[in-house]
């Protein structure tokens, strides 16, 4: 599966969440380690809903980039 991940800078690091799975998140200090730790929570998310018996949610959130004239 492949999940939409948005990634904000915050004031002194990065913060990631997926929202598709409502309570994952994480936090870096550069982009490239809150990309590593969006994808340890998104793991640990997805292993915590399959112990407790809840359905995995597809992923429909979908990303685009729209540029505007200057």
């Amino acid at each position: 599966m492949k999940y939409a991940v948005v990634i904000e800078k915050a004031e002194g690091n990065y913060s990631a969440y997926v929202p598709d799975l409502p309570g994952c998140v994480a936090t870096g200090g550069t982009v490239a380690e809150v990309e590593a730790e969006i994808r340890e929570a998104i793991a640990f998310h997805l292993e915590g809903m399959r112990e407790d018996g809840v359905p995995i949610p597809e992923p429909t959130s979908k990303v685009e980039y729209i540029e505007l004239a200057a």
